[in-house]
């Protein structure tokens, strides 16, 4: 049987992305939803798009585009290097670069921007890089930033009440638009939790992978998941992001 699997923040960890599909073991006839920032932080970013733009060939991809990955266009296409984006990660990616010629930045340019801001499929379920703001949901958001960018969203799910009926009118309007949101960007570190974390009907992918935690794959129907080793252990001679 077919499976959706849903992937969290890979942040250049080319060597984590190959251990959890390995983990997972994942088939041909499987679909891969990743939530986006699959680049700055260890020193494989451009394998990572490289690898991706290859597997998407062969299976159903479904690419989300997180913050780090709109830097990493804009530097594509326009050669922007803000300080925020390289000391975020970006001299990593930008330095993963250096040997790639004119024709094969322009192929994974066109990789960043055929990315979709989010993705809701036919059971109502959100897949989305951060969040949204709006009460009416990510499609009426005024703000397009809000989907890479926004923690209200899961900063909202941690702090309910876990008590806190669907029936009651202070339920955040937002969460009740959804069966499940599925969001990467914040680190489930964050709040001491080192696997995916569940919150509301929130599902935080993002467990730490561009710092000391470790890349996770998750089924979408069953939540078995299957996590990478720590990224330091997989790259003992870099810092990530910390």
């Amino acid at each position: 049987m077919s499976r959706t699997l849903v992937i969290g923040d890979i942040h250049g960890g080319f060597k984590a992305l190959q251990q959890v599909l390995e983990r997972a073991g994942v088939m041909k006839n499987d679909q891969l939803i990743f939530l986006g920032d699959y680049v700055d932080g260890w020193s494989e970013s451009s394998q990572v798009v490289q690898f991706l733009l290859e597997l998407s060939e062969r299976q159903e991809c479904i690419f989300i585009k997180g913050n780090h990955d709109a830097w990493c266009e804009d530097w594509l296409n326009l050669g922007q290097k803000p300080d925020l984006w390289l000391f975020n990660g970006g001299k990593s990616t930008v330095e993963s670069y250096a040997d790639y010629s004119l024709e094969d930045l322009d192929i994974h340019l066109e990789f960043f921007q055929r990315m979709k801001n989010y993705h809701i499929d036919d059971q109502n379920r959100l897949f989305i890089h951060a969040g949204y703001a709006s009460m009416h949901g990510p499609e009426k958001e005024v703000y397009s930033s809000n989907y890479r960018w926004d923690r209200t969203l899961w900063e909202t799910a941690v702090a309910m009440d876990k008590k806190l009926s669907k029936n009651s009118e202070l339920y955040p309007k937002r969460l009740l638009l959804y069966k499940e949101i599925f969001i990467g960007h914040t680190p489930t570190l964050d709040i001491g939790i080192k696997i995916p974390a569940n919150k509301a009907n929130i599902w935080n992918m993002d467990t730490g992978a561009a710092y000391t935690g470790s890349l996770s794959i998750m089924d979408i129907d069953s939540k078995q998941f299957w996590q990478s080793d720590p990224l330091p252990s997989l790259y003992p001679k870099e810092k990530g992001r910390n």
